[in-house]
């Protein structure tokens, strides 16, 4: 999804303006912040990949959301009770702005940069929302098929380019999906033998 905000401007003003920004460095499967206590913050993921996950009480994992760089996450935009506490995973090195927006803990020396951080805001909490329709019509999409075609799609779109790397591995494509693994590797079959896509490791290519 497309931005009307250039995150990278403002991430970059963000850092160097307020005092209450801090950035972090996290590692592959290292686990960047979790959904169960509530924290008044926002975080921004500047490079790298990350995956909001649970767990259910089997033991096997979900993903819910995938993040990618200019993603913004964080609890007070994921507003669900679980008893099962949510994750947010790097899947490779990643590099995270954490900005708190209590207002009475707000830096006085930038008060002006403030008010542009509450300007652009609604930018970024807009395409939260955005991302958060789309997975919930692509989990609602009954076949293995339609979700698939559904995501190929999507990322077609986002790389303008019908060729385009899945941003994860099968496996997780699959838990992303919520679908079988075992099923969903019989329908990229069927779909390659119909000539409606090609797959190249992870290059998918539609037909």
């Amino acid at each position: 999804m497309r931005k009307n905000l250039d995150i990278k401007s403002f991430t970059t003003k963000l850092q160097a303006n307020c005092k209450l920004v801090e950035v972090k460095e996290f590692q592959e499967n290292e686990i960047i912040t979790t959904f169960l206590v509530k924290r008044n913050q926002f975080c921004i993921l500047l490079e790298g990949d990350a995956q909001l996950i649970t767990y259910d009480k089997n033991g096997n994992k979900k993903i819910l959301y995938y993040y990618r760089p200019n993603d913004i996450f964080g609890e007070s935009l994921f507003k669900i009770s679980m008893d099962r506490e949510l994750f947010v995973l790097a899947k490779k090195k990643c590099k995270v702005l954490f900005y708190p927006y209590d207002i009475a803990e707000l830096c006085t020396e930038n008060c002006l940069y403030h008010i542009d951080i509450l300007r652009n805001l609604p930018d970024l909490i807009m395409h939260s929302i955005a991302e958060q329709n789309f997975r919930m019509i692509l989990l609602t999409t009954k076949s293995v098929r339609e979700k698939l075609l559904t995501y190929f799609n999507l990322l077609s779109a986002e790389n303008n380019s019908k060729s385009f790397e899945l941003p994860f591995s099968l496996t997780d494509l699959s838990d992303y999906l919520m679908i079988e693994r075992t099923a969903m590797m019989r329908e990229f079959k069927r779909l390659k033998d119909e000539n409606i896509i090609k797959k190249n490791k992870n290059k998918i290519t539609l037909i």
